[in-house]
């Protein structure tokens, strides 16, 4: 197989026509590909979900260590 064939993860993705004219809207007033932006939002995506996810760790770990303190105001 040649080398190039083991960077990356291809995949094909259908798109629905609406967003595929907005996505080719966006990448010609950038002048980039589709591709491009596709991998741009994508990170952001996943950027934005992994926050999230530690956000809500953090909540959760901060009720549990503070559970009797939440309790007492409640009933204040």
């Amino acid at each position: 197989m040649p080398w190039w064939y083991h960077i990356g993860m291809a995949m094909n993705v259908r798109l629905p026509e609406d967003l595929d004219a907005r996505l080719e809207a966006i990448a010609r007033a950038r002048h980039t590909s589709k591709h491009a932006v596709l991998i741009e939002a994508a990170e952001r995506f996943v950027s934005s979900e992994s926050k999230t996810s530690r956000v809500l760790d953090l909540v959760d770990e901060i009720g549990e260590r503070y559970a009797d303190t939440i309790k007492r105001l409640e009933d204040a």
